[in-house]
Protein backbone atom coordinates (compact mmCIF):
# COMPACT_ATOMS: atom_id res chain seq x y z
CA UNK A 1 0.00 0.00 0.00
CA UNK A 2 1.02 3.39 -0.99
CA UNK A 3 1.43 6.33 1.28
CA UNK A 4 1.39 9.88 0.64
CA UNK A 5 4.73 10.32 2.86
CA UNK A 6 6.42 7.96 0.54
CA UNK A 7 5.51 9.84 -2.13
CA UNK A 8 6.86 13.00 -0.81
CA UNK A 9 10.10 11.24 -0.16
CA UNK A 10 10.53 10.62 -3.43
CA UNK A 11 10.03 13.89 -4.83
CA UNK A 12 11.89 15.68 -1.95
CA UNK A 13 14.60 12.80 -3.65
CA UNK A 14 14.37 14.74 -7.43
CA UNK A 15 14.09 17.98 -5.70
CA UNK A 16 17.48 17.40 -4.34
CA UNK A 17 19.27 17.18 -7.98
CA UNK A 18 21.07 20.24 -8.44
CA UNK A 19 20.58 19.51 -12.41
CA UNK A 20 17.12 20.33 -12.18
CA UNK A 21 15.57 23.56 -13.01
CA UNK A 22 14.46 26.42 -10.74
CA UNK A 23 10.47 26.06 -12.07
CA UNK A 24 10.14 22.24 -12.06
CA UNK A 25 11.84 22.33 -8.41
CA UNK A 26 9.10 25.51 -7.10
CA UNK A 27 5.89 22.92 -8.97
CA UNK A 28 7.63 20.12 -7.01
CA UNK A 29 8.13 21.43 -4.15
CA UNK A 30 4.07 23.02 -4.20
CA UNK A 31 3.42 19.31 -4.49
CA UNK A 32 5.03 18.23 -1.25
CA UNK A 33 3.22 21.09 0.26
CA UNK A 34 -0.14 19.82 -1.25
CA UNK A 35 0.45 15.95 -0.03
CA UNK A 36 1.49 17.03 3.55
CA UNK A 37 -1.44 18.99 4.31
CA UNK A 38 -3.92 16.35 2.65
CA UNK A 39 -6.16 14.74 5.60
CA UNK A 40 -7.57 11.09 4.45
CA UNK A 41 -10.97 12.19 2.98
CA UNK A 42 -9.84 14.61 1.04
CA UNK A 43 -6.41 12.77 -0.01
CA UNK A 44 -7.79 11.24 -2.96
CA UNK A 45 -8.93 14.42 -4.18
CA UNK A 46 -5.64 16.42 -3.71
CA UNK A 47 -3.73 13.23 -5.49
CA UNK A 48 -5.98 14.19 -8.90
CA UNK A 49 -4.43 17.87 -8.12
CA UNK A 50 -0.63 16.95 -7.95
CA UNK A 51 -1.54 14.27 -10.91
CA UNK A 52 -2.60 16.76 -13.13
CA UNK A 53 0.44 19.14 -12.10
CA UNK A 54 2.79 16.75 -12.82
CA UNK A 55 1.76 15.97 -16.34
CA UNK A 56 2.48 19.49 -16.87
CA UNK A 57 5.93 19.06 -15.40
CA UNK A 58 6.57 15.92 -17.05
CA UNK A 59 5.61 17.79 -20.64
CA UNK A 60 8.49 20.50 -19.78
CA UNK A 61 11.06 20.48 -22.54
CA UNK A 62 13.88 21.00 -20.14
CA UNK A 63 13.07 18.43 -18.25
CA UNK A 64 16.19 15.47 -18.69
CA UNK A 65 14.47 12.16 -19.42
CA UNK A 66 15.52 10.49 -16.37
CA UNK A 67 13.42 12.65 -14.40
CA UNK A 68 10.70 12.34 -16.57
CA UNK A 69 10.74 8.93 -15.99
CA UNK A 70 11.02 9.28 -12.02
CA UNK A 71 7.78 11.79 -12.90
CA UNK A 72 5.71 9.10 -14.29
CA UNK A 73 6.64 6.52 -11.75
CA UNK A 74 5.46 9.23 -9.08
CA UNK A 75 1.96 9.54 -11.15
CA UNK A 76 1.79 5.98 -11.04
CA UNK A 77 2.30 5.86 -7.06
CA UNK A 78 -0.12 8.65 -6.62
CA UNK A 79 -3.09 6.63 -8.61
CA UNK A 80 -2.19 3.91 -6.41
CA UNK A 81 -2.85 5.86 -3.13
CA UNK A 82 -6.03 4.97 -0.90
Amino acid sequence: MVKASDVVEIINEIIEDPTLPKNIKAKLEEITSELKEAQDKDLKLRADKCIHQLDDISSDVNLQPFVRTQIWSIVSMLEALE
